[in-house]
């Protein structure tokens, strides 16, 4: 599974380095960097790390096709889809970029002339109430989107605060204008997905209600208000659920029409208008993860009045103040690049409770978050490689508050474990590994924990010795998990081995030697599956005899999951120098490098993978998988370090473009984008847990990164360019620099690293 999308944003111009304090960052965002075959990108209104990410959505694909699993679904894990000619509506929850998916939630649509409340067909978009439309006609800056329906000559427009969608629609002159609030849309739909749905109308301008669905979160409820700027005339409802055994004595009344609150599984509603020629009828729609009443609380409070572009306005200042967190110096292309991949950086995680702090727990139950704020969506086995660590940097109490969440969700999880992917109250299992410790070690070992750090690590402790979970009894009883206890168990050896070297770093780090001695042994288990008759890392039977079924190039039914043996017998990134041991050597571990990146991998090994196309791979390197993000700085650890610095540059402007296919894998609520920024900056975490970052090749002419505290490490680099990849020297605050690392502390105390290029490599 994965995860994938970008955000549809406009380019104009803009000013130089020189004039960055006063130069806006926000139009450098530019349109949809996905992948045409996925496209699992939304353009779509948002505030930084908002609850509401308020998109348009281009089909009602089912996750179900005759009782089973429909691939098609799996282009729509954002709701937009480039390549489709219709629009069906514009909901308000959104993933950023995964490769699973969910959400979706209250998906509105303005129509005119005769009532549709089917969302109709593609190929026949008048038999319901989709429109067609075009890229011509549609804009999108940083917290705004804009589009033409065609079918109604209507203009749609949309803006957001935290938890607030604010849409405008400009209607033409009709006695039969209405808009409809369509409550069993959603993304990854099939009909038993809504469990519940309520709708209360309060009065002719105010709806409140909510909805439980059984999706990837497997028990989600979300609550709405939902206010119209201008009073409707009438209103009704449609129920479509199947006849049930008993429904009470409902059928006293007629709830289809004027009636003040429907209840059951299955319902559309409309509101009727009458409009004149380019009226615009307004809706502010809350939401709140704890009730109705929260969610017109947080209405009140964040968009009291109905001025649309105010609430525009504010919303890109909150995205200027946040993109000038780093400023750059670079060309067009990669300001664009940079700027979109910091617009990612900050969609998730989401803040999940309500103005009031209250917000509901993993236990059901409603809490309220003292001293920090709650946040959801952490998809963990992708954003612990990069994510985090630039949250440390640039959003140091951002990611504290998310540390805390986690440690929330400890508290509150009937499995006494750390979210593994948690979105909503609900944990969703998905992926491998237990990398929130990641989280949290990198967090304490670099001096950002405003919490209780022993609490934590107790925490990440129990986490890793929950034998129950996925193998990790064995895993402790064996050194390994099992060929024949899961699928993934070579991928899971290994990143469990990863995780138990940070724990044993946070161990260290407050003086825990037991914790530590325990965890650093595990963290080499990662040996335990390598088979050195053959060079790679491969499933291991229960009696310690390797699998004999086995090609190092596929990745099904292989023991891995998103990559091959190939990228994974590299995932030893607390232990380079062991693993470069281990596999016989520098000159066979070079060899072994280099191959990755030039062989060529036929069509076969990735034509039954749904998350990846040609496009996000390099050789065999899986850049668009995140399993490999660290490899090409693996060259460090040897006598060739040139040979990162030429990796790096290479890969940047071959997966990441300013088009609306140019982002070449799953963006994975930011960890593609995360790779970006620090490859682009010039060095990168290869093991969280750690406070160092391994030097690459910068390509930018310069950056100031802003850590907090006043402070401003700044980066300058001399004679970079397309053929200048190579770093010749380094100067750090104005001395020579000879390691190949930089510390945490270098960078959040402030000063100044000099990259000195050249086109020839030493």
């Amino acid at each position: 599974m994965k995860k994938r999308f970008t955000i549809l944003l406009m380019l104009l111009s803009l000013g130089t380095f020189a004039q960055k304090k006063d130069a806006s960052l926000v139009q450098y965002v530019k349109p949809i960097i996905g992948t045409q075959r996925m496209g699992h990108t939304y353009p779509g209104a948002t505030v930084p790390f908002g609850m509401v990410q308020l998109s348009p959505e281009t089909d009602t694909v089912s996750y179900e096709l005759n009782g089973k699993y429909n691939p098609d679904v799996y282009k729509y894990c954002a709701g937009y889809q480039y390549d489709d000619k219709t629009i069906v509506g514009f909901s308000h929850t959104h993933f950023s970029g995964t490769g699973h998916s969910d959400l979706g939630d209250f998906l509105i649509m303005p129509t005119v002339g005769q009532l549709k409340l089917n969302p109709g067909t593609a190929d026949k978009p008048g038999s319901g109430y989709r429109s067609a439309f075009s890229h011509q006609n549609e804009t999108a800056e940083a917290n705004y989107y804009k589009v033409k329906l065609d079918a109604s000559n209507i203009t749609a427009e949309m803006t957001t605060s935290t938890r607030v969608g604010f849409h405008q629609y400009t209607f033409p002159k009709s006695d039969q204008s209405h808009i409809i609030l369509d409550l069993m849309a959603g993304i990854y739909n099939y009909p038993d997905k809504p469990v519940w749905t309520y709708v209360k109308v309060i009065n002719d301008s105010l709806i409140v209600g909510y909805r439980q669905t059984n999706g990837w979160a497997r028990t989600r409820t979300l609550y709405f208000a939902m206010a119209f700027s201008k009073p409707f005339k009438q209103h009704g409802f449609k129920k479509y659920d199947a006849r049930q055994v008993y429904g009470g004595f409902w059928g006293k009344f007629n709830q289809s029409k004027n009636f003040p609150e429907i209840a059951g599984k299955q319902i559309r509603a409309y509101f009727d208008f009458d409009t004149q020629e380019g009226e615009k009828i307004k809706i502010k729609f809350a939401l709140s993860p704890v009730s109705m009443d929260g969610a017109l609380n947080n209405m009140k409070a964040e968009v009291p009045g109905w001025d649309f572009d105010k609430v525009k306005r504010d919303g890109q200042k909150q995205w200027e103040d946040e993109l000038h967190r780093i400023t750059i110096d670079g060309d067009l292309t990669t300001k664009q690049n940079f700027y979109t991949s910091m617009y990612h950086t900050m969609i998730n995680p989401t803040i999940y409770m309500d103005v009031d702090g209250q917000y509901k727990g993993l236990d059901q139950n409603v809490h309220k978050a003292e001293g920090f704020t709650n946040y959801t969506t952490f998809s963990l086995w992708d954003t612990y490689r990069a994510l985090h660590p630039l949250f440390n940097i640039i959003h140091p109490e951002r990611n504290a508050d998310m540390v805390k969440s986690m440690l929330a969700h400890f508290d509150q999880s009937p499995e006494r474990m750390l979210p593994v992917w948690s979105n909503s109250a609900n944990e969703n299992w998905c992926m491998s590994g237990y990398h929130s410790v990641s989280v949290i070690a990198d967090a304490v070992v670099k001096g950002n924990a405003p919490f209780d750090a022993n609490k934590a690590l107790d925490a990440c402790v129990a986490t890793a010795r929950k034998r129950s979970y996925e193998g990790i009894g064995e895993y402790i009883d064996h050194g390994y998990i099992p060929n024949e206890r899961s699928g993934i168990s070579v991928s899971s050896t290994v990143e469990y081995a990863y995780d138990d070297w940070a724990i044993a770093q946070m161990a260290k780090k407050l003086g825990r030697n037991d914790i530590y001695e325990e965890f650093i042994k595990r963290s080499q288990n990662y040996k335990n599956v390598y088979d050195a008759s053959i060079g790679f890392m491969r499933p291991k039977n229960i009696d310690g005899t390797f699998r004999k079924e086995f090609d190092p190039l596929s990745t099904h039914n292989a023991g891995f999951i998103e990559g091959n043996s190939w990228n994974y017998s590299l995932f030893a990134p607390q232990d380079p120098e062991g693993l470069i041991k281990l596999m016989g050597g520098e000159t066979r571990f070079v060899r072994y490098l280099d191959s990755l990146f030039t062989m060529h991998l036929p069509d076969k090994y990735f034509a039954e993978t749904e998350d990846i196309t040609r496009d996000g791979i390099i050789g065999n390197y899986v850049h668009g998988n995140e399993p490999s993000h660290h490899v090409a700085y693996l060259y460090n650890w040897t006598s060739k370090p040139w040979k990162t610095q030429e990796r790096v540059r290479m890969i940047l402007p071959l997966m990441y473009k300013p088009t609306p296919d140019g982002l070449g894998g799953n963006d994975d609520t930011g960890q593609m984008s995360a790779w970006y920024i620090f490859t682009t900056l010039g060095f990168y975490p290869v093991a969280p847990g750690s406070d160092q970052f391994s030097i690459g090749s910068p390509a930018v002419n310069g950056a100031e990164v802003k850590v907090g505290k006043g402070r401003t490490f700044k980066i300058t680099v001399k004679n970079q360019g397309p053929k200048n990849v190579y770093v010749q020297k380094i100067e750090l605050n104005g001395k020579p620099y000879n390691s190949l690392s930089l510390s945490n502390a270098d960078i959040m105390k402030g000063g100044n690293i000099t990259y000195y290029m050249s086109s020839k490599h030493k």
